[in-house]
Formats: C-alpha cells, structure tokens, sequence
C-alpha cells in the first residue's frame, strides 16, 4: 500500500492561498475586527478546518494545525512573522526581501526558514502594518517609519530604492524592562560603576549615554532613570516611545511625522521647548539627533539639572563632536568656542556604551567633564573596560579598571548625600 508523502513547502502555499481565497469569500473581515477574539479564532478553526478537509492534499493532524494557525495569522496579524513577534528572545527582525529573513538573538545575527509567498504578499504585510498608524508606502514615498501595537519600531523601504525587492525591519523592545542587578549580573558594568551613576542621578548630575545602533543605550537609559526620586516630574520626550519609567509623576511626549499630504510634523526640538514650560523636575530625552541639541544644552545650563539623554557616537570625545555639530544645526549663528563651552557646562558624564564581537554589550568608559581647556573641552575617564583577547568560542575577554583618578563630581555627590570610598577609584595590580 503507498504511503502519501508530506505536501512540499509550494503546495503548502498553494493550498494555503486556495483557503485564504476562500475564506475570504466566505467571511465579513471588517465585522470580525469588532468581535472578541477568541470566539472569531474558534469559528474561523472550524471553518478552515471544513476547507481542508474538502482538498485533495494529503496532511497529517500535525500538518493541518499549523496550517490553520498560519492562516489565522494572515488574517488577525502579520503572516509569516507572527512566530517570530512572539519569540521573546528575538530582539530584532530583518526582512531583506521576501524569501530571506534574518533575526537577532543576544545580540547575533541568525538566517530564519521564513518566507513570504512573494513579493506582493511581503507589501501587503507591509501595506498592513504602515496603514494601521495612518501612513501610506508606494512609489511616491518609498520609505517609511511605523510603529506596531506593542511599541516595536518598524521602517519599511520599497522599490526602486530596493534593488531586491521590499525590505523590513522591526526593532523589538523586551517584555520585561532590565534592572541594574541584570546589567550587573550580564556583566555590562561593575556595581562600583552602578555606584557611581546612581549617585549622579541622585545628585541631579547631568549625564550623555552615548553608543552604537543596538549597543544598549535606551536600555542604561531606563536604569539609570529608575534612580530619580518618585517625588519628581520628570517629563520625557522620544521620536517612538520606549521608555518604561517606573515612577507615578511621569509625562511621556512623542514627535509626529508628517502627514500624507507632508503637514503637521511636530519635531523634537518643539517638544523641549514646550516641555520648559510645563514645570519639570527632569527632563529625559529619548535620543539627542538634531538641532534640539542646543535647547538640550541651555535647559541644562539654566536650572534643569539630571537631565539624561542618548546619543550615537563610538567615543565620549566622538560623542562632543557631534553634539556640536547638531547645535550648529538650530540655525543660530553660535561661534564653535561658545557651543563648547555650553557643553563643557551642561553635561558632567558621558557613559560610552557599546556592542561587542560576541553580542555582549558592556559599558566602555565612563567618563567625566572637568571644564575648558583652551578651545577643548577636557574629558577624564573614571572606570574603563580594557580588551584582553578573545576565548576559542568567541567571547570577548577583558576586564573594567579605574583609571585612579577621583572624579571631582565626588565632593558635590557627598554633599548630595552619596559619598563614595576613595578605594573604588584606586586601579588594582593584576597579578
């Protein structure tokens, strides 16, 4: 007796868009969007199952499940991707086209066995996804910045800027925001260096988290805000909102892209602006990247102290430059040496964050301004990470020294109340 073989990956999908036609046909999809879900999920079941058991394509039990679950993600979410957004440890995924997905997991790159059916089925998922926030993608505006439900980021480009075919990518936020304990615990910083930054938070010190794309620095971002003191307002201000502040007196302010007729974009720099006027005990701002760095910079110096901030740069010195590069961009005719000197004074640490070889994200250096020297702004590092080799299964090796210089933020933090031990800033022989 012949035993039937397995349907292939191509009559899976043929009988997948046979069943997705047909239920189509059958079903009102607007009426279902307003129905609970689980009781939708329930009728549809039954219904794909009927359809399937009225096709000639031998399944197993197994077979057909999955099958119906792909199909409930076409019509209720994403398609092929849905496995994928309910996989926590993904933390970004990356549609290049639609026959080749790429995911992250701890912070490495790894091909997936996903694919779309073709090109138009990855623009109708993309179609879905932009439409949902009231955005549109086509040949006239091929590019696209989106938001999911959950709060992952999402940017979409199309053809012809694409040479093959559509590309995605989603940037994921954990479920569960990460603690100082965790970044102690993965080994990022030392509790000496949490030390230290606790103390400056506490003490209303302002402070530059700077880093690479997928380095960290959101991430150190909302640690070192769970040190503000639930007595203050803090309002923040984000391009898309990834902020997990704790505390009860919080206002959370979001930019707005334009419209599809090009109107009624609301910038960062509008938001700090408007945000000085509304009585603020700190200000956080998501990410510094035009020419709201120069309001950053004169809020800090007038009164709006433990400011905290992100920017992208592979060096605290690196992290200047651009700093003053953005304040040149607000229009205002500023000479170098007084934007220098604005920085020199409004920011008094600067946390150098960055995504090693293996994935592992570590705090590089930890430095402090000291002032002006000249035209330079002076930059000291307190605790850096120093890179001894790497082991045979490819994990970074190197360990987190003091530079044995005391900062000079440690009198106004022992005034504040956090004294910190002269010992933790004294380097230690390797032997």
């Amino acid at each position: 007796m012949a035993v039937s073989s397995s349907p292939s990956r191509s009559d899976m999908n043929a009988l997948k868009v046979s069943i997705h036609r047909s239920l189509i046909s059958k079903l009102n999809l607007d009426r279902l969007q307003q129905m609970d879900r689980e009781i939708v999920r329930r009728d549809l079941t039954r219904t794909i199952e009927s359809l399937v058991v009225g096709e000639t394509t031998p399944m197993s039990l197994t077979e057909r499940e999955r099958l119906t679950q792909e199909l409930l993600d076409e019509v209720f979410g994403l398609g092929p991707l849905e496995p994928l957004l309910k996989d926590h440890s993904v933390s970004d995924i990356l549609v290049n086209s639609w026959k080749d997905v790429f995911v992250e997991r701890h912070g490495m790159l790894e091909r997936t066995e996903v694919q779309f059916r073709d090109e138009s089925h990855l623009r109708l998922i993309i179609d879905r996804i932009v439409s949902a926030v009231g955005r549109r993608v086509d040949e006239s505006s091929p590019m696209v910045d989106a938001r999911l439900a959950d709060g992952s980021r999402v940017n979409a480009i199309i053809a012809p800027l694409t040479l093959d075919g559509s590309c995605l990518s989603i940037r994921r936020f954990g479920r569960d925001r990460l603690t100082a304990d965790d970044l102690i615990r993965y080994n990022s910083l030392t509790p000496a260096m949490l030390q230290l930054l606790e103390g400056c938070v506490r003490a209303r010190l302002n402070i530059l988290i700077s880093g690479g794309t997928g380095s960290g620095k959101t991430t150190m971002l909302n640690v070192l805000s769970g040190f503000i003191s639930d007595k203050e307002r803090i309002i923040t201000i984000e391009d898309a909102a990834e902020l997990q502040l704790r505390q009860r007196h919080v206002v959370r302010l979001e930019t707005r892209p334009p419209n599809i007729e090009g109107q009624g974009a609301v910038r960062q720099r509008q938001l700090v602006i408007n945000s000085l006027r509304m009585r603020p005990d700190r200000i956080v701002l998501g990410e510094v990247r035009g020419e709201e760095a120069i309001d950053m910079l004169q809020a800090m110096n007038t009164g709006h102290d433990g400011s905290l901030t992100t920017i992208h740069a592979n060096t605290a010195r690196d992290a200047l430059a651009r700093l003053e590069t953005m304040a040149a961009m607000s229009g205002l005719s500023l000479p170098e040496k007084a934007i220098r000197q604005q920085a020199a004074s409004a920011i008094n640490i600067i946390v150098q964050i960055s995504r090693l070889s293996d994935g592992t994200r570590k705090v590089i250096s930890l430095s402090e301004i000291t002032g002006m020297e000249g035209d330079v702004v002076s930059i000291q590092d307190i605790f850096a990470f120093k890179k001894t080799g790497v082991s045979e299964d490819g994990k970074v090796l190197g360990d987190f020294l003091p530079s044995g210089i005391r900062p000079r933020c440690a009198e106004q933090l022992a005034v504040a109340g956090f004294p910190l031990p002269a010992t933790m800033f004294r380097p230690t022989p390797r032997i």
